[in-house]
């Protein structure tokens, strides 16, 4: 399948993202105190869409084989069952009654080792790292909730510039749910659907898991066969 049109969509996104950091950057460069080997990001929990899981894959597939790849994929298991832990206690959490900002609160304080942390405090992917890694050092605002990276030299209670994460979100549950309408989809909640980048990475998207009928099955749909 290809998906150049839609990885282009996406990568129109990721340029914006860039663009945006990169200003406050200037604006505010005692501030933003990212730097080689600073790994800090790369422990925080977050969900990427469809296209971005799409995309990862896509370029991760594309830049490893053999053993590399099959080292990074259990990398990816490991991550994975950590990360299946945190949320399912949190799940708990909330059917007992603790309340939603609390448990949000606890799960933002989660540390999980990304897959593709290597042992030189490198991303192994990093030209085609996720938008939210390519945003972490600077002030950025979802569901009216704001973020700051720890290390950063942004002040609390100070006003700065802030990237609304709910509209990068919004455009790229756009190109996720055209993607999967072009493709005629039986499975179009998927556009909905956010997954942790470990799982992004052990994902076959195949036309299966993509919910395109296959050829006989689409010919007995118009009555055809």
């Amino acid at each position: 399948m290809d998906l150049t049109t839609y990885f282009k969509a996406y990568e129109d996104l990721v340029q914006k993202a860039d663009t945006a950091f990169q200003r406050v950057k200037e604006a505010f460069p005692e501030c933003v105190r990212c730097h080689q080997e600073c790994s800090d990001c790369c422990y925080a929990l977050f969900d990427l869409s469809l296209i971005e899981a799409l995309y990862i894959n896509h370029r991760f597939l594309d830049t490893f084989q053999g053993p590399a790849c099959e080292a990074l994929l259990e990398k990816a298991n490991r991550a994975d069952r950590q990360l299946a832990r945190i949320k399912r206690d949190a799940a708990k959490a909330l059917e007992a009654g603790r309340d939603e900002s609390d448990v949000l609160a606890d799960l933002a304080t989660e540390r999980v080792r990304c897959p593709l942390l290597n042992d030189d405090n490198l991303c192994d992917l990093y030209p085609y790292r996720p938008i939210t890694c390519r945003l972490y050092g600077i002030p950025t605002a979802i569901g009216g909730r704001g973020y700051t990276c720890g290390l950063s030299g942004f002040e609390p209670g100070k006003a700065y510039p802030t990237v609304q994460l709910d509209q990068l979100q919004a455009g790229l549950q756009e190109i996720s749910a055209t993607l999967l309408r072009d493709i005629r989809s039986r499975h179009i909640k998927l556009a909905d659907l956010l997954v942790p980048l470990s799982m992004a990475l052990l994902t076959d998207y195949d036309d299966a898991y993509l919910g395109v009928a296959a050829e006989e099955d689409s010919r007995e749909e118009k009555g055809d066969g």
